[in-house]
């Protein structure tokens, strides 16, 4: 196989044109942690339409569904923590603009494996007792063993597509993923069709410059399609260990969705034209870097 088969760097741009009008996405990260954001922007700036998105959501899920976006939306939670439901999301679901799927966290989760084992479903207790299974649509079924237990069948959450964003890269898609936590994302990787990757640092090959730090690749390069090098490609949301969340930007952000709350007025503000635009108008790289991480 040729360097040049292997070689996976592409850009933003060439990663929005590998999406098309009624995939299904996920999206990596948790809330208001490691979202690739980047990359949502520049969907954002694209014309795709008519999405179903798969996340644990913070401002991804809420700008995609501000800008009419998304179609149908598969969550566990839209939250950036601090701002415990995402204002612009909110609406959305309020003005029944969206088809949904609400989940368990851990069904969620279940989903996920299910679809990265090629399984058509996942057994599971979580859900039980709750109204997420009728109001989902979920079937049970009954363990073949002596317990006869009942269970919740999780259905495979196939992914078209997977957006992540990491610390580290090289241009095969050998990936590092730093931090006290990195969610699931393996998941949303092996789950979906092609998974793309944006990061923090790319590198040439990564064996020959972070040997020590292999333990930090969490998916193989085999699911991988594409990379491209975006530093502070997560914010506003934090990137551990690289700089934290940015909480003015949220909460600038959350007042702009009240009342009347017209996207269209100020997408400019939170997308802008370009990912080099939007990082000098929140201050540059330097303003990033300098976030603190938060502290729990």
């Amino acid at each position: 196989m040729t360097a040049r088969m292997l070689d996976k760097r592409m850009s933003a741009g060439d990663i929005v044109a590998q999406l098309s009008d009624g995939m299904t996405i996920g999206i990596g990260g948790w809330g208001p942690r490691r979202k690739p954001m980047a990359l949502v922007r520049e969907i954002l700036r694209s014309d795709l339409k008519d999405l179903t998105v798969v996340a644990y959501g913070g401002a991804d899920v809420g700008m995609l569904c501000a800008a009419g976006k998304v179609r149908k939306l598969v969550f566990a939670f839209v939250s950036l923590d601090a701002i415990p439901l995402e204002p612009w999301f909110r609406k959305a679901r309020e003005s029944g603009a969206l088809e949904v799927l609400e989940l368990d966290e851990g069904m969620f989760q279940w989903g996920l494996k299910a679809a990265a084992f090629g399984l058509p479903f996942l057994p599971t207790r979580v859900g039980l007792g709750t109204d997420l299974a009728e109001l989902g649509g979920l079937k049970t079924v009954q363990s073949p063993y002596d317990d006869a237990e009942t269970l919740i069948a999780m259905p495979a959450l196939k992914l078209d597509a997977a957006l992540i964003h990491v610390n580290r890269s090289d241009w095969r898609g050998n990936v590092q993923v730093f931090g006290p936590d990195i969610y699931y994302d393996e998941w949303f990787a092996r789950a979906a069709a092609k998974s793309f990757v944006s990061c923090e640092e790319l590198v040439d090959r990564m064996e020959d410059h972070y040997p020590d730090n292999a333990a930090a690749n969490v998916f193989e390069r085999c699911f991988v399609s594409g990379v491209v090098e975006m530093p502070c490609g997560a914010h506003p949301s934090s990137m551990p260990p690289h700089y934290g969340w940015d909480m003015k930007a949220f909460k600038a952000y959350a007042d702009s969705a009240r009342d009347p709350g017209d996207w269209e007025a100020v997408k400019d503000r939170f997308v802008g034209a370009s990912e080099a635009e939007y990082l000098a108008n929140i201050g540059g790289k330097e303003a990033v870097t300098g976030l603190p991480l938060p502290i729990f």
